[in-house]
C-alpha cells in the first residue's frame, strides 16, 4: 500500500484492489498506517483518499543508517582483529615447522 501512495494519493478501494483482502481488511490496515504517522486520510462525503507522509520512513531509515555505520565499523575491527590474529598463528606454525615444498605431479 506504500508503495502504491508513493506514486500519489488513491482512495481504500484502490490501495484494497491488489489484496486479497476484504474492504474493511484494507481499512483497518489503512487506521494502522495512520496511527504509525504513515498515511495522511481525507474524506470527501463517502471517499476517502489516502496520501503517503514518508517523513517517519526518512526518520527511521536515518536511525537505520546510524547504527550501520556503528556495526559496520564494529565489524571492521573484528575483522582486522580476526586477521591479525590468523596472521599471528600462521607465522607461529610457520616457525615451528618448516613447509615442505610441494611435488609437481
Amino acid at each position: 500500500m506504500l508503495r502504491d501512495l508513493a506514486a500519489g494519493p488513491r482512495t481504500v478501494g484502490e490501495l484494497a484492489a491488489p489484496f486479497d483482502i476484504s474492504l474493511a481488511g484494507a481499512s483497518k490496515h489503512i487506521q494502522m498506517l495512520e496511527r504509525a504517522g504513515l498515511i495522511q486520510r481525507k474524506v470527501q462525503g463517502r471517499v476517502h483518499t489516502c496520501r503517503l507522509d514518508a517523513r517517519p520512513l526518512h526518520a527511521g531509515a536515518e536511525w537505520i543508517r546510524h547504527y550501520e555505520r556503528f556495526w559496520n565499523r564494529k565489524l571492521d575491527a573484528l575483522e582486522t582483529l580476526l586477521e591479525a590474529e590468523d596472521g599471528g598463528k600462521s607465522a607461529t606454525k610457520s616457525a615451528r615447522k618448516p613447509r615442505s615444498p610441494r611435488r609437481k605431479s
